[in-house]
């Protein structure tokens, strides 16, 4: 396997392409504005002394708390349920599938022959009958999954999966052991059922209840690993984060990936009636099977990433860095930010190009991984 060439900007990193867990921290680099000044906490401006409104944060029912993932009320069961990180296709041919519409974080990143892939991270995911078609992973999926305290479901995948997969604390339930996944063994392979409504590879699916079955079988606990999660994830908007005071904030109403993602042209239209981003797929509305209803989003991140081709084949991509840049839409506009994830259970963080880490608004959220070279056109 070839090795990830040195970067330039990141000549002070000590961690690989494919680093393992750890728990290293690294201090973020100085961040300078267009101008080269140098951005300070001590700052004071006369905007930022003025005093804010006070923000009542009262839950609607006894027994609710804020989702780490989209920060809605939900019940403290499910607060502290693990998610399930799904792996599903855009190809045309695969499209719709069933609960997709259920994830509250989507991620959508290349993969080999110029198609991309779809990570459903599914919180409530337990009482869904049908869930994919599912397919295979690639290892960089996995940086993603951790992250999360997900369990991975996957169709198989490559064999640079393996190393990492043996390590034993990722836990994932795959319907095959295939190209390097596993030696001899598909953990959880029961789980899944073939369908007679496309043809195969696209047929795969699970539901809540086989996987329940599955995680049982495997001992998998239902419940956040506190050794393997850090719950403070995002940072939340106290209220509706409109960018309007944000530096260099520009207009997106439409958000096209066609560039970064060109066979399945994912593209991002902005509805300001809801101040949702409604998802299109080979121009089409990407939808849930199961409900009918096109996936919409309150924002979205763009994370742009080192990668290389290897094998002639297969991508690889950075997912531990703090070097690259990327954007944060939402509300109808979008900014530069810049991101850094520096081990594997740690999360990825955004930060505007003063070093202030952003503040998202509360709802899903679709995350956008892509090549470095590629951009999104913002209209």
């Amino acid at each position: 396997m070839k090795r990830i060439l040195p970067l330039l900007l990141a000549a002070t990193l000590v961690m690989g392409l494919f680093a393992g867990c750890g728990n290293d921290t690294y201090e973020s680099p100085v961040i300078t504005n267009v101008d080269g000044e140098t951005s300070s906490s001590e700052t004071v401006t006369e905007e930022e002394t003025k005093p804010e409104e006070e923000f009542v944060d009262v839950p609607p029912a006894e027994g609710m708390v804020r989702s780490k993932l989209t920060n809605e009320w939900i019940s403290e069961e499910l607060a502290d349920a693990r998610p399930i990180a799904v792996m599903m296709p855009t190809d045309a041919a695969a499209q719709p599938q069933y609960g997709i519409g259920n994830a509250e974080i989507l991620y959508e990143c290349m993969e080999e022959g110029g198609v991309s892939r779809q990570m459903a991270i599914i919180n409530d995911w337990e009482g869904l009958e049908r869930i994919g078609n599912v397919r295979s992973c690639r290892d960089y999926y996995l940086y993603i999954s951790t992250e999360w305290d997900a369990i991975v479901v996957h169709f198989g995948g490559v064999f640079y999966m393996r190393d990492r997969i043996k390590q034993g604390d990722i836990q994932n339930i795959s319907g095959t052991y295939s190209d390097g996944t596993a030696e001899t063994t598909a953990p959880g392979s029961g789980a899944f059922f073939r369908s007679k409504d496309k043809a195969s590879p696209h047929n795969a699916y699970v539901s809540g209840e086989s996987i329940l079955s599955a995680m049982k079988d495997l001992n998998y606990p239902k419940t956040h690993r506190v050794d393997k999660y850090e719950p403070e994830h995002f940072v939340f908007a106290k209220g509706v984060n409109t960018l309007s005071d944000a530096e260099g904030a520009k207009s997106a109403k439409t958000v096209d990936l066609a560039d970064c993602y060109p066979a399945s042209k994912s593209y991002l239209e902005y509805n300001e009636s809801d101040g949702l981003y409604y998802k299109y797929l080979h121009g089409e509305k990407q939808i849930d099977a199961a409900t009918g209803e096109q996936l919409t989003f309150k924002n979205i991140l763009i994370q742009t990433c080192y990668w290389e081709k290897r094998d002639d084949k297969y991508l690889a991509f950075q997912m531990h860095d703090v070097t690259r840049f990327g954007y944060y839409v939402t509300e109808g506009k979008y900014i530069p930010v810049r991101w850094e994830k520096t081990s594997d259970y740690g999360p990825t963080k955004f930060y505007d190009l003063k070093g202030n880490e952003i503040e998202i608004n509360t709802g899903k959220t679709y995350i956008a991984v892509i090549q470095e070279g590629t951009e999104p056109k913002f209209e």
